[in-house]
């Protein structure tokens, strides 16, 4: 297979719009950015294609896949007893990255639902992906970009490693802005529960809906309703070793296991208050500590670029849980299998 790769600019000639609408509606796949992570997209309506999802990524096929719309007739055809607090928070954040997960209609394969009753749903609010969408008259199937389990692509560069003559067109959209993927939130559920979180938190949901909501997103669930509740995700080749702290005995400890073996397949990926005051050979600084937004866009980029430069043994530290941080310790604590140094 042949990958055609289209700029930002291609999505506003005619012809390009012309073969991503035909190359949809004939079962093949699209590389697309969003604003959260890169998507592998498919007719969310054509079980053959994704069925193909699964297997160029390697995805397990019990692991559902979102999908992800432009306009919201589309949700009416994928999804049914809408509540009035999913329609509050599809005013408050859609389009964005928030994904909502409603019983299904009988339109939705069973391929994408992992053959459950339920459906996730998505608007993104990137442009390209609204762009691609639109062009395609129809609900896109879609997880990471990625083979599975390894980080999730938030640049063009790691989607065309992972991804180039295996799918039909590759969208070159930069960086992704956010770098996390998606709020996941059940609306099935009696109490509305946050099975994965994301930059959408769970204060801002519960400010909407002015009550408070579940969060299970550290559980691991044998039928996951939403993809990364039960296989392993972002683990890049090396070990990750997870360190939990007061920021000066994280620096203390890593001066001294820095001091005992400096080798070049040893790397510290950390806030830049820790990457100032660090003897590392290999050091990845993701921002300072208060600026989560930074360090969640440049999380995923870290991890991948550890295989990049192979290295064996990863030192990252834990980071506070308020705002973004919920969805960046849920991604650490994923890679590194749960298992936390506490110094």
């Amino acid at each position: 297979m042949k990958t055609t790769i289209y700029q930002a600019e291609d999505l506003l000639k005619p012809n390009t719009i012309k073969h991503l609408k035909e190359v949809i509606q004939t079962g093949g796949l699209v590389v697309f950015p969003t604003e959260t992570v890169y998507g592998i997209g498919a007719n969310a309506y054509n079980p053959d294609a994704a069925h193909k999802i699964y297997q160029v990524k390697g995805r397990p096929q019990d692991n559902p896949l979102i999908v992800h719309i432009d306009h919201l007739h589309q949700l009416n055809e994928l999804a049914q007893a809408i509540s009035q607090d999913a329609h509050r928070l599809i005013q408050a954040f859609w389009p964005g990255p928030l994904t909502l997960i409603f019983d299904k209609t009988d339109k939705v394969p069973d391929t994408i639902t992992s053959h459950l009753n339920t459906v996730a749903v998505r608007m993104p609010s990137n442009p390209l992906a609204q762009m691609f969408i639109h062009a395609t008259e129809t609900p896109i199937c879609a997880p990471s970009a990625n083979i599975s389990g390894k980080p999730s692509s938030t640049l063009f560069e790691h989607v065309k490693m992972d991804l180039y003559n295996k799918v039909d067109i590759i969208i070159d959209g930069g960086k992704s802005t956010i770098g996390l993927e998606s709020t996941v939130l059940d609306m099935t559920t009696p109490t509305p529960t946050i099975l994965r979180p994301g930059s959408i938190t769970k204060a801002m949901i519960e400010n909407i809906l002015q009550k408070p909501i579940d969060d299970l997103s550290e559980m691991i669930h044998e039928s996951p309703k939403s993809p990364g509740m039960k296989y392993t995700h972002y683990k890049p080749q090396g070990d990750i070793i997870l360190i939990d702290g007061a920021i000066e005995n994280v620096i203390k400890y890593l001066n001294k296991q820095l001091k005992k073996n400096n080798n070049d397949d040893i790397a510290v990926i950390c806030a830049h208050e820790v990457s100032e005051q660090i003897h590392a050979k290999q050091v990845f600084d993701l921002g300072a500590l208060n600026d989560t937004e930074t360090i969640a866009s440049n999380l995923f980029i870290a991890l991948r670029a550890m295989d990049d430069m192979n290295i064996k043994t990863i030192y990252i530290h834990t980071f506070s849980k308020d705002h973004l941080g919920s969805a960046i310790m849920n991604r650490l604590l994923k890679a590194a299998g749960y298992r936390i140094l506490s110094v």
